[in-house]
């Protein structure tokens, strides 16, 4: 039996100069798998800039195994065309969800992670407590594509009863 520790709602607000894949533009959609979970984004029509601003909840049991981003451009008469994926690792984020920090102040950075050659980060991504939340802003470089990023937003929700604690 798997132990829930949490759940993870992540944002997915927005691509950033994603490829072209299509004659002038693409048809992009994200999916978003951890472990045998698999969410996916709507399609936003002709935009190579689209904004999903969609929020996106894995259940989270084993916060070691990454959360894999691959875009797509949604075609009718084929196969959908990859454009590009990204990876991040969650567990210094779960680690600062578990601290107890109801008397710290709102916007406070709890950790700064810096972009490297293990994670697909375009800039540093601080993790903060804001609001009575942890959350995490982040703008990911696409892989194995010739352009792009994805922006996303990372909050974490206790749930009752759950052994993370």
């Amino acid at each position: 039996m798997e132990i829930l520790l949490g759940l993870l709602r992540i944002n997915i607000i927005r691509g950033i100069k994603l490829a072209v894949r299509d004659a002038r533009s693409s048809d992009p959609y994200v999916i978003v798998r951890m472990g045998k979970q698999k969410l996916k984004t709507r399609v936003v029509k002709k935009n190579v800039n689209p904004e999903w601003n969609e929020e996106l909840t894995l259940s989270i049991v084993d916060p070691t195994l990454p959360i894999k981003l691959q875009v797509y451009d949604k075609d009718t008469f084929s196969l959908d065309d990859k454009m590009g994926d990204a990876e991040f690792d969650i567990k210094e984020f779960i680690e600062a969800a578990k601290m107890h920090l109801e008397n710290v102040p709102s916007g406070t950075v709890i950790k700064k992670i810096q972009p490297n050659r293990e994670n697909c980060l375009a800039e540093e991504s601080s993790i903060i407590w804001e609001h009575g939340k942890v959350k995490q802003h982040m703008f990911l470089r696409l892989k194995n594509v010739e352009c792009g990023e994805i922006e996303l937003q990372l909050q974490w929700i206790d749930v009752s009863g759950a052994r993370g604690k």
